[in-house]
């Protein structure tokens, strides 16, 4: 895979900055949200709000400096991906999956890296990390084959990550890895017609026998310890957090986003309403005004607990210390109580806010449709992550694993 491919040198930093590339999402905005029926029709984000995106530079916020990236504070990452699913749930998902990646990219080692970005610094990377190939060990690397689901925004890919389990000769399990892949070494089916997040193209990856260099894999053993081979050349304290964490968040900050655009919709829709069967308009409605505290209460919860926690990671980090496992695990206590908090916030307004939510192509019943279909990643299994909290508080003792 990509042998005897000349390194480049790295490139300049760009001349942008983390606020003039949130500004830049902020101007995106009002586009997006006349564009998020279209992408729910399409089944994929328009190529259009992709190229945009790129072009004001949100694709580089994780991304080493030395390829032109940012190296930003994931706060200000998230902001944007918040903002961005507020107006599209399909493409804040896509958004957040996709832009995330370049940091773990940059936790690989250097020719895997300078395979991706060397010739071209904006060159996008899709993902499905659970097991589902299988990998052997082989002279330099792994034989990978299988097919992996939910590969959100693949469309807009030329590489793709996916996770595998190595099997020795025995047929025994000995690690569980993440392989970086060419676009032409492997296939997108099409399969994605759903309910929910019905924009993101998230269809099936296959792979068939093919050689992935050991260069070209990470561990996740590794990972989950804060390591990788990029930190020789990536030294940053942005490339030291904790992997799933990092993650985690990655899917929990959309559905919040989703939440503040249905709370924004359902204020306007409430503004106009007359509920006919007390001859009032609804926004003199006392009970109407208690259940609007709530749920932007539960939303500015939300996403609080997400960035209070990356920020003490980063203390963490910045004195040099290792993340407490009980901080770990209440980063996923928060994160899939956040996913929570945002759905029940979104269930409420979408009950209150009369038939006429009910309409295709209103924003409040897609907003409902797609943080639903969110809230069913893999990633928000709420029992798993709380009782793994719980557990811990009454001082058994708990290996999180991968979280």
């Amino acid at each position: 895979m990509q042998e005897g491919r000349a390194v480049s040198e790295p490139t300049q930093r760009p001349h942008k900055d983390a606020q003039t590339v949130r500004d830049g999402v902020q101007d995106l905005l009002p586009t997006i949200r006349e564009r998020a029926e279209g992408t729910e029709r399409l089944r994929v984000v328009p190529e259009s709000s992709v190229k945009e995106l790129e072009e004001v530079g949100f694709f580089k916020l994780l991304q080493p400096a030395r390829f032109g990236g940012l190296e930003a504070d994931p706060v200000d990452f998230y902001t944007c991906v918040r903002d961005i699913a507020s107006a599209c749930g399909s493409t804040g998902w896509v958004s957040s999956v996709l832009g995330v990646h370049p940091w773990q990219i940059a936790l690989f080692a250097d020719e895997a890296q300078q395979a991706v970005w060397g010739e071209d610094p904006d060159t996008r990377v899709s993902s499905s990390y659970a097991p589902m190939g299988k990998a052997s060990l082989t002279e330099g690397g792994f034989n990978l084959s299988g097919r992996w689901s939910f590969s959100s925004g693949c469309a807009h890919a030329t590489w793709v990550l996916l996770g595998g389990l190595v099997f020795n000769e025995e047929g025994q399990v000995v690690d569980f890895r993440t392989f970086l892949v060419p676009r032409e070494r492997y296939e997108i089916v099409d399969v994605w017609n759903v309910v929910g997040l019905a924009g993101t193209g998230s269809n099936d990856i296959v792979v068939e026998d093919v050689f992935v260099p050991e260069a070209f894999t990470l561990s996740m053993a590794e990972t989950g310890r804060c390591k990788g081979p990029g930190q020789e050349v990536n030294t940053g304290d942005l490339y030291k957090l904790q992997f799933h964490s990092l993650f985690t968040t990655t899917i929990t900050t959309p559905i919040i986003g989703m939440a503040r655009g249905a709370y924004e919709e359902h204020v306007a829709m409430q503004q106009n309403r007359v509920r006919a069967s007390y001859g009032e308009k609804a926004s003199l409605d006392p009970f109407a005004a208690v259940r609007v505290a709530t749920a932007s209460s539960d939303i500015d919860a939300a996403w609080a607990l997400l960035m209070n926690n990356i920020r003490e990671q980063q203390a963490y980090v910045a004195r040099g210390e290792k993340i407490p496992i009980a901080q770990r695990l209440r980063i996923r206590r928060d994160q899939v109580l956040g996913t929570q908090r945002a759905i029940d916030a979104i269930d409420l307004l979408f009950e209150a806010s009369g038939g006429r939510a009910l309409a295709n192509g209103t924003p409040l019943q897609r907003a409902w449709r797609d943080a639903h279909a969110g809230r069913v990643h893999a990633a928000n299994d709420p029992e798993r992550a709380l009782q793994m909290y719980g557990a811990s508080e009454f001082g058994h003792k708990v290996d999180p694993g991968m979280y």
